[in-house]
């Protein structure tokens, strides 16, 4: 008597139906990972006789925590795109070890999934084996939420493992390199408990794997778990100035440490982040769960308290700047915005959306923010969902400059520019940035008046009486952008409108000033007299020294002020610019570049010149996914002003692709990091 069917073995077929849903480069993945909306292939392994398509079914249980889907195998391939559905290609099937192709709809709950595989023969014997599957979103499906229709865009914004940040201020961007490790070990498992960690899951598990399906619910749920405000989230966020408990926020190089860390804490928030840890973070692990993601930095980014979309900024009558209102400007802010549609709130809203892990206000009761589309924050459709208000004068707020003398007010202006004067991110397929203003905001005329806003001045009377003056111009303007090492060389434009001699005071002021904080103390300041004839202009050219600005600034801001005071009349005229000094550079160099293949040693420089004025020593740290397993660290000896220092460094690439190597020195006694960075292409074997 021949032996019953049975299942001896099933195959997932893991490497060809990793390539085919473009998830090859998780390879570390033990289980197999695959986009909704797209078949996947399992091979069967039968044992005793042969199968016999008409006395033996084939059945498959697909489970998502305790919600399952059963489904029959059918022989047709044709399958709606929106139910479960498994099939044998009838002109394929081999009887030995037939091939079933499983379907997940293009709207499938994204997460871990396991199935079950039934045989059952005509006697009602059946016999079940167990797989594992990851399932992802897929902007390559027309059908998911998420898809986006340019291949480059794909590959730039879910495909790309680096990318860069932008910081700094607009007049002085820095870009930032970032490794997003999004294929490094353990990362993808990471992203896919975050969900599972998640408050929303915690509560109710049957409604959260339920609201898997839409990316609105996914990108809220990630956006409030990368802080730790409510929730185990991923990072605590610190301003302070004292990270001694864990990591300053500029030493992160990657998310794949970060997200690493938590996982083993067992979900103890990750010490320390700043907005572009958080947003990077949050790109991350976006696009491990097949969601289009950008980091995009806003420059002069209002943080408005009371709504009213009016900043106000105070300085003394020495052009210092004061700590006196709870509404604040930084000098730049990092978010995320992730591509997908949005049926719930009507045509023209799909495409771009805001969201931001970093903790400012409560959305729902939450510290999240977003999705917020890009085009509502244009129109200004603040009856939208969600957050749009809040977005909306981040970059629209108006900018009052209030100089105060002995409690009285005595000059006011307003800057309608100011505010998200730069909105970018970077660019497809290039290491530099991409304006995106004209997508956030209706560029403002300069000539557009906005005097009807008001502003929350006790003495609104004092502020009427304090309208800019027509009498004098005042203007400061930087030569260049500051580079380290060398004197930061500005000029005051002073133009005398009226036909009177005028003797004026002038009062030169610059404090340090981190990105999102009001300035320190004043660590250089100058005054003098000019005399104006009538109707005369005249420039005075400074200039601030390295030794006077390098110990104080490190990877810090300047923020640089000038009062006249008009000594007959005492009327006062502020002009402030805020910047940043851009830091020496390291270089990369890699010997043979264009033969860079998987699994063979390079080599690499890296060097860097002591621009400072002083001598200094460091830490050099480099990483690069996908090109160096971990880190190589190295302690840099004292150099002296002008020395150069070389590094050679061997790297062996495990994966193709365009990948980044990253350099960084983290200088001993101030508080600056000197970055390099280099795209390296890793051709096919």
């Amino acid at each position: 008597m021949e032996a019953d069917l049975g299942i001896q073995n099933v195959n997932l077929e893991k490497s060809e139906n990793m390539e085919r849903h473009r998830t090859e480069d998780f390879i570390s993945s033990k289980e197999l990972v695959v986009r909704r909306g797209a078949p996947f292939r399992v091979t069967l392994q039968l044992k005793g006789r042969l199968f016999n398509p008409k006395t033996d079914s084939l059945r498959i249980k697909v489970l998502l925590g305790r919600l399952y889907v059963m489904m029959p195998v059918t022989y047709s391939k044709k399958v709606s795109s929106s139910h479960w559905a498994a099939y044998i290609d009838p002109e394929d099937l081999n009887l030995q070890s037939p091939s079933i192709f499983i379907v997940s709809p293009a709207s499938a709950s994204v997460g871990c999934y396991s199935f079950l595989l039934c045989v059952s023969t005509q006697n009602g014997k059946k016999t079940c084996t167990l797989g594992k599957f990851n399932l992802l979103c897929n902007p390559w499906c027309r059908e998911d939420a998420v898809y986006i229709p340019f291949e480059d865009q794909r590959e730039e914004y879910v495909q790309n493992d680096s990318g860069l940040l932008f910081m700094g201020t607009a007049m002085n961007m820095v870009s930032r390199p970032w490794s997003f490790d999004q294929y490094e070990p353990s990362v993808l498992e990471t992203c896919l408990n975050l969900l599972q960690v998640s408050p929303q899951h915690q509560k109710n598990k049957k409604m959260d794997y339920l609201s898997r399906n839409n990316p609105v619910y996914i990108s809220r749920v990630v956006s409030a778990m990368i802080n730790s405000e409510d929730d185990r989230g991923v990072l605590k966020g610190n301003w302070s100035g004292d990270y001694e408990q864990g990591v300053h926020p500029s030493l992160w190089i990657g998310s794949g440490d970060i997200l690493r860390q938590w996982a083993d804490s067992g979900y103890s928030p990750v010490k320390y982040g700043q907005c572009w840890v958080f947003a990077a973070v949050m790109c991350t692990v976006m696009r491990v769960l097949g969601i289009p993601c950008r980091v995009v930095s806003n420059f002069n980014s209002a943080h408005d308290t009371n709504a009213n979309l009016v900043i106000e900024e105070y300085y003394n009558e020495q052009g210092m700047k004061l700590n006196f209102s709870k509404d604040s400007i930084w000098n730049f802010h990092v978010w995320v915005e992730c591509w997908m549609s949005r049926p719930d709130l009507g045509p023209g809203m799909s495409g771009w959306q805001v969201l931001d892990p970093t903790p400012q206000e409560r959305s729902a009761g939450v510290f999240c923010c977003g999705p917020a589309p890009v085009k509502a924050i244009k129109d200004r459709r603040i009856d939208l969902f969600y957050d749009i208000p809040f977005v909306y004068a981040e970059v629209n707020a108006d900018v009052h400059a209030i100089v105060v003398s002995k409690g009285r007010v005595v000059s006011y202006d307003k800057d309608t520019e100011k505010v998200g004067s730069v909105i970018c991110t970077k660019a497809i397929g290039f290491s530099r940035h991409k304006i995106l203003t004209g997508d956030y905001k209706h560029i403002k005329s300069p000539t557009a008046s906005l005097s009807s806003r008001s502003s929350t001045l006790s003495d609104d009377s004092t502020l009427r009486r304090a309208r800019p003056s027509k009498g004098v111009s005042l203007k400061l303007i930087l030569d260049k952008a500051p580079v380290a090492g060398e004197p930061v060389r500005f000029m005051v434009k002073v133009v005398n409108k009226q036909r009177v001699t005028k003797t004026m005071k002038v009062y030169l002021n610059a404090q340090a000033k981190e990105y999102n904080h009001s300035p320190s103390d004043t660590f250089w300041a100058n005054q003098g007299v000019v005399q104006l004839a009538p109707m005369e202009a005249k420039v005075i050219h400074q200039q601030i020294f390295p030794a006077q600005y390098e110990d104080v600034v490190g990877d810090d801001l300047i923020n640089l002020a000038v009062v006249l005071e008009d000594m007959a009349t005492q009327e006062r005229f502020l002009a402030s610019e805020e910047f940043n000094i851009a830091s020496p550079q390291l270089t990369i160099q890699i010997a043979d570049e264009d033969s860079i293949v998987p699994r063979k040693e390079q080599t690499t420089t890296v060097t860097f010149t002591n621009t400072y004025s002083h001598p200094v020593s460091g830490i050099l740290t480099v990483a690069g996914a996908g090109l160096i397993q971990g880190k190589i660290v190295y302690r840099m000896l004292p150099l002296s002003p002008g020395e150069r220092s070389e590094q050679r460094i061997t790297f062996t690439p495990i994966m193709a692709g365009t990948k980044m190597l990253q350099a960084n020195l983290s200088i001993d006694k101030i508080n600056a990091t000197v970055r390099g960075f280099k795209m390296v292409s890793v051709h096919r074997a």
